[in-house]
């Protein structure tokens, strides 16, 4: 594959623009069929976004979300949890976040924090990582036995990419926040992550809710290539919309909007670009 057009380090071939957009706007368009779908048939819906930092879970959720109404389709990512947290059953917090008939929730990052970054920095004990490994199959088949569907998608990224994507966080000021004391951290620690992960999968890649690998050193690929697989998973169909018709505006009866100059206008910032 050396010397192809496109080609991107790790020998990933980049997806071209134009077919790129197309191809996800299609993508979204059935995003929104299977939303309305959900709503009207009463689903619960839950996709878990894991994998290392700055692998692409945040862009892809971006893209999956940017279409859908954010009644339905909410996104879940936890802050470290709480004193009072910390002294529930480390499930609790995240069972609250699930959806009820005809939502969905996109998980960034989950329960799954406990099998890696807990574990791997030492914030908890060795006794909770396997009691976690342990319970997880037993709390996702409740999930799955009680009718939610889940998804679950691991976010796969080459160490050389990932080290690429955070110097390029370091020199975006626009991104520069994104880059966190942990994603460092995650440099020296590859192997461990990687180990962490491979045990995580033994124990929790069930026949009722297997994981499903997103190779996502190419961002466009990773993003549609994980769309069209949720698609694929859903047996959504297309609810026909609501017989909807714009009234016709009624005649005007008198009424006189007040003086500009007795309310406070934004500044016209646009127009000092078209000096």
């Amino acid at each position: 594959m050396a010397g192809r057009k496109n080609a991107k380090p790790g020998g990933v071939t980049k997806v071209p623009r134009g077919p790129y957009e197309r191809e996800l706007y299609r993508l979204q368009t059935e995003l929104v069929k299977l939303q309305e779908w959900v709503r009207a048939e009463g689903v619960r819906l839950v996709v878990v976004f894991e994998g290392r930092d700055a692998a692409g879970k945040g862009g892809t959720i971006k893209r999956v979300t940017e279409y859908l109404n954010p009644r339905v389709a909410r996104i879940v990512a936890l802050p470290k949890p709480t004193e009072r947290e910390r002294g529930q059953w480390y499930f609790q917090r995240y069972a609250a976040q699930l959806p009820a008939a005809g939502e969905i929730r996109l998980f960034d990052r989950s329960w799954y924090n406990r099998a890696g970054v807990e574990h791997v920095m030492g914030f908890c004990t060795k006794a909770e990582h396997q009691r976690f490994l342990h319970q997880c199959p037993i709390f996702e088949r409740m999930l799955v036995e009680d009718g939610v569907l889940l998804r679950k998608y691991w976010f796969s990224v080459s160490d050389a990419e990932q080290e690429r994507r955070f110097h390029k966080r370091l020199e975006d000021p626009l991104r520069r926040w994104k880059l966190s004391p942990m994603d460092l951290e995650s440099i020296t620690r590859w192997e461990a992550y990687s180990r962490a992960k491979d045990e995580m999968l033994v124990h929790t890649d069930i026949p009722e809710a297997p994981w499903h690998i997103v190779e996502s050193n190419n961002k466009r690929r990773a993003r549609l290539n994980m769309m069209a697989h949720l698609l694929s998973t859903v047996p959504y169909r297309e609810v026909p919309p609501p017989d909807v018709t714009i009234p016709p505006r009624p005649a005007a009866s008198g009424y006189e909007r007040p003086p500009r100059d007795l309310q406070s206008y934004v500044p016209d910032h646009a127009a000092t670009l078209l000096d």
